[in-house]
């Protein structure tokens, strides 16, 4: 008996050390998942095990001329994949000037309506872009800082963590809408190789998953208008990849827009986030936000010199994001645990589809209103959009703004409200001297 006993307590002083090592070491794993500077590069290396290997399969395919080698082998009946092949690596290498969307109705068309019927598309228009909107900040919000599954006010529920699989969401419903829509309706022949558009795509997944990780440390408030303020980042990438140049007014609105989200930023309560670091965290995914959306603009710019719709646009890049964002959560094994938080809480599953649909249905009436009524009439509408979107992010979230801060909400928006109609002045001025040097 006093030899078991002797084994017995030697099996516990051999197993507890083991055990407790591996709750330590499970629990630091755990913590530094909490980091989002640790997901963002977890993120990041998913992402180059897609991009990485795509790269050398493009570089051998051109290297060994395909386009040559891929023929030869279609008429002797090999050849299966050449088609797919070269649609993804070399395309139609003709270029040509930005289309008009061929699947929404000219511009011209809606000059020649009735004024009755010009007003309801408007209204049309107006409406679906703020309620597609403003119900996709509100539901943004809510998914990002509230808990799940408390049934009184005293428990503390779940968290949703996990920013990249909202974007999976947003991005595989985005891409069903706009694939129907490309074999629903019209659309040019394409253009352009589809490996292109992948550039795009991973900044906009980046950009999306910097846009959610930002409300862990921020309010809504200061988000919407440090978007507001990336026309300053959009401006200098637009110098650096596209080498554009710009007006005075632009610069100065740009300084206006500058000024205002400081007053904001540095005059808002810190009652919701007091930690210095927390702040200083949101800052810099801000940042990150604001430089990928700029480079995501300036390179579909660029893409639309080659012959496509916005619809194409639209499919080609949600076709990468979706293949970027499954892989990188499948290798983590993220996938799956979002799925059980949405099994666990029904409410969540029902927030985070709505936040798909209003996504979806958004970019759709942005094409449409663009096409009807101009750039110039959409971005009032939006601005429209965030002001409203910060009042009423206040009123359900309870977020305090100062009188200072009020005041740099009312700089940022006289900005860009200055920017539209200097723009259109400077439209309108193109416009009537046209005619005449055409006539000479």
């Amino acid at each position: 008996m006093p030899s078991f006993s002797w084994r017995l307590w030697l099996g516990l002083v051999l197993i507890l050390p083991s055990s407790l090592a591996a709750d330590e070491e499970s629990s630091l794993l755990q913590d530094w998942h909490d980091v989002w500077l640790f997901r963002f590069f977890l993120n990041v290396l998913g992402y180059t095990t897609i991009i990485i290997p795509g790269y050398f399969l493009i570089t051998y395919l051109k290297r060994i001329n395909y386009l040559q080698t891929g023929v030869d082998d279609l008429q002797t009946g090999r050849g299966i994949c050449y088609p797919v092949i070269k649609a993804c690596v070399f395309g139609s290498e003709s270029k040509t000037g930005l289309l008009d969307d061929v699947s929404l109705a000219p511009r011209n068309d809606a000059d020649s309506g009735s004024s009755a019927r010009q007003a309801f598309k408007l209204v049309f228009c107006a409406a679906g872009l703020q309620v597609s909107y403003l119900t996709w900040g509100v539901l943004q919000e809510r998914v990002m800082t509230r808990s799940y599954g408390a049934s009184t006010p005293e428990e503390e529920g779940e968290h949703f963590k996990d920013s990249q699989f909202l974007v999976f969401m947003n991005r595989i419903l985005a891409l069903t809408v706009s694939g129907l829509w490309c074999v629903l309706f019209k659309q040019p022949r394409h253009g352009a190789p589809m490996y292109k558009y992948s550039f795009a795509s991973l900044s906009n997944v980046l950009s999306s998953w910097c846009q959610y990780e930002a409300l862990k440390y921020i309010s809504f408030p200061t988000q919407v208008l440090a978007k507001a303020s990336k026309v300053i980042p959009v401006m200098l990438m637009g110098k650096i990849v596209s080498h554009k140049s710009y007006e005075y007014w632009e610069y100065l609105t740009a300084a206006l827009i500058s000024l205002g989200v400081s007053m904001f930023l540095l005059t808002s309560t810190a009652d919701k986030h007091p930690s210095t670091v927390t702040t200083f965290s949101g800052v810099v995914i801000l940042g990150g936000y604001i430089v990928f959306d700029s480079f995501t603009s300036n390179w579909q710019d660029n893409l639309f010199k080659h012959k496509m719709s916005s619809v194409q646009m639209m499919f080609g890049v949600n076709l990468f994001s979706c293949l970027f964002t499954v892989g990188s959560l499948l290798e983590q094994g993220a996938f799956f645990d979002s799925l059980a938080f949405m099994t666990r809480h029904s409410e969540f599953a029902f927030h985070a589809v709505l936040l798909s649909v209003c996504s979806a249905c958004g970019q759709l009436f942005i094409f449409y209103t663009i096409a009807q009524f101009g750039a110039a009439v959409f971005t009032i509408i939006m601005t429209l959009r965030q002001a409203i979107a910060i009042l009423l992010s206040c009123f359900l979230y309870g977020h305090a703004v100062t009188m200072v801060g009020g005041f740099g909400m009312a700089v940022v928006f006289l900005a860009l409200f200055l920017r539209v109609y200097a723009r259109s002045r400077m439209k309108a001025g193109r416009k009537v001297p046209q005619p005449q040097v055409q006539k000479v």
